[in-house]
């Protein structure tokens, strides 16, 4: 079809801009997306702007991949050898996280918010997080310094110290 090929380039290049923040390979995103132009053709013809259409189906995929890959916790930050590649250490590391994770929305006031703002795989800057948060920048560090102590307070109270000689409760 010469719809096919003259898309061709357009969601290699839009794929290969979104793939990144995805952790899948633009390869597989790009037959996601013809996976989808192939469907839509059968169903409701060629779109009126194929351009547009394809730029929006790559975002579209693109925020699937992201929120497939927000809710799993995979080894990738993990070394491929050495102590920190055992599948015990990993999957320890994994539950820390979730449970750091699960903790942030019990924190008081404005904590919460910056907590996460904080833990955000985008890596919002302070002056980005201040003006989300509506507050001067100035502050930001004290009202960390505080969410975190009420973090480390949660969390304290949720893990079981070991008994001496290795024994848990």
């Amino acid at each position: 079809m010469p719809l096919l090929r003259a898309l061709g380039p357009l969601v290699s290049a839009e794929a290969a801009a979104e793939v990144p923040e995805t952790g899948v390979e633009a390869r597989d995103l790009e037959q996601d997306v013809w996976v989808r132009l192939l469907e839509r053709l059968g169903a409701e013809g060629p779109p009126a702007d194929p351009g547009r259409w394809v730029r929006n189906a790559v975002r579209d995929e693109a925020h699937r991949a992201r929120s497939a890959a927000a809710g799993r916790h995979p080894y990738r930050e993990e070394p491929a050898a050495g102590p920190e590649s055992d599948p015990e250490r990993a999957a320890l590391h994994n539950h820390r996280r979730l449970l750091l994770r699960a903790a942030v929305p019990r924190t008081p006031g404005r904590c919460p918010r910056l907590l996460a703002a904080l833990l955000s795989p985008a890596d919002p800057t302070y002056r980005e997080i201040a003006g989300e948060l509506g507050m001067s920048q100035g502050s930001l560090g004290p009202l960390r310094a505080k969410c975190l102590e009420c973090l480390r307070r949660l969390l304290a109270a949720e893990v079981v110290a070991p008994e001496p000689r290795g024994k848990e409760r």
